[in-house]
């Protein structure tokens, strides 16, 4: 604080400091605080640059105020042609690669089956009452999702959040949290559920408890019931970390597309669709883990066994 600042008192501080902001904005945004509201030039630059993280071009610049003084595109039209354009989907890239993966991760998850009864996993979102499987933009309706985790006492530091009530209302349909080991699925009948999600959990457990957890939801899910399920790619995370080192210090196995896919087919579940997530093929090829280049080739691939992510839609046999 300045010498100005030292010695008015505190009200008078605060005066002084939200001057100075509307002073900051008035220059910046040509009077509007919004840069929502904000002068033409400024809005269009503005918008290019926190979404496409440059300039625009003189053409594009002219264009754009244009088309906004000819009422032919809104405001809001013009953030949607930029949120919605090639060029943010692949020429900008995430610096951050766990949040690349989490988009990809939402892909896969809005790829998941219609169902009606759902079991999820480990599903606390750390963030949101209404867990992970609805927050990542599963698009569907249900008649109830039944979210399995640990107690609080029993869980790793890393994933201390409780969710604020046992029943929660979400945008798709009730939520209720039930706190106990995934290995153990007991408490549920035979056949009632249509689809068990398992986002980026089993390798929480141990090969034995992996078994048993398989068994498990095999008998919870209706003939020809969804299994679907997403893990980190040890063939890419030996490469990143090493071959003694694990992804999450939460982990106890991280498995390859070949044992994993040989795993639930011996478990009984017919594996449908398989993805990767996260193309690493470049990495992979280098033998050199790049997490720019892996950061930056976020979404859904074919090539599962090339992507930093593995993930599975199984169908159990219809009688």
């Amino acid at each position: 604080m300045n010498r100005l600042g030292r010695l008015l008192p505190r009200r008078a501080q605060d005066a002084l400091h939200v001057w100075r902001v509307r002073t900051r904005d008035r220059l910046l945004f040509g009077g509007d605080w919004d840069i929502r509201n904000a002068m033409p030039e400024r809005f269009v630059r503005s918008a290019f640059q926190i979404i496409l993280r440059r300039d625009p071009d003189p053409h594009g610049l002219k264009n754009y105020l244009t088309v906004l003084e000819e009422q032919k595109l809104s405001r809001d039209g013009l953030l949607d042609e930029l949120l919605t354009s090639m060029e943010l989907r692949v020429g900008v890239p995430y610096e951050n690669i766990l949040r690349s993966l989490h988009q990809s991760r939402c892909d896969f998850v809005r790829m998941l089956p219609r169902a009606r009864r759902i079991l999820d996993l480990g599903g606390t979102d750390q963030a949101d009452d209404a867990g992970a499987l609805v927050s990542m933009g599963y698009p569907y309706r249900f008649e109830l999702l039944t979210i399995v985790d640990l107690p609080g006492g029993e869980r790793h530091d890393l994933y201390g959040y409780l969710a604020s009530s046992d029943t929660v209302q979400s945008r798709c349909g009730p939520v209720q949290y039930r706190y106990h080991s995934m290995v153990d699925l007991s408490p549920y009948p035979d056949a009632s559920f249509d689809l068990v999600f398992s986002g980026q959990t089993i390798e929480h457990v141990t090969a034995d408890e992996a078994e048993k957890m398989l068994a498990e939801i095999r008998r919870v899910l209706v003939p020809g019931g969804w299994f679907c399920l997403d893990t980190p790619n040890r063939r890419v995370t030996a490469l990143q970390l090493g071959a003694d080192v694990l992804s999450n210090p939460d982990h106890k196995l991280e498995y390859t597309h070949e044992h994993l896919s040989a795993l639930l087919r011996d478990a009984g579940f017919a594996v449908v669709h398989s993805y990767g997530l996260n193309l690493a093929d470049e990495s992979l090829e280098r033998a050199y883990f790049d997490v720019a280049d892996v950061a930056a080739k976020h979404g859904v691939y074919a090539e599962i066994a090339d992507c930093y992510v593995l993930a599975y839609m199984c169908r159990t046999p219809a009688r």
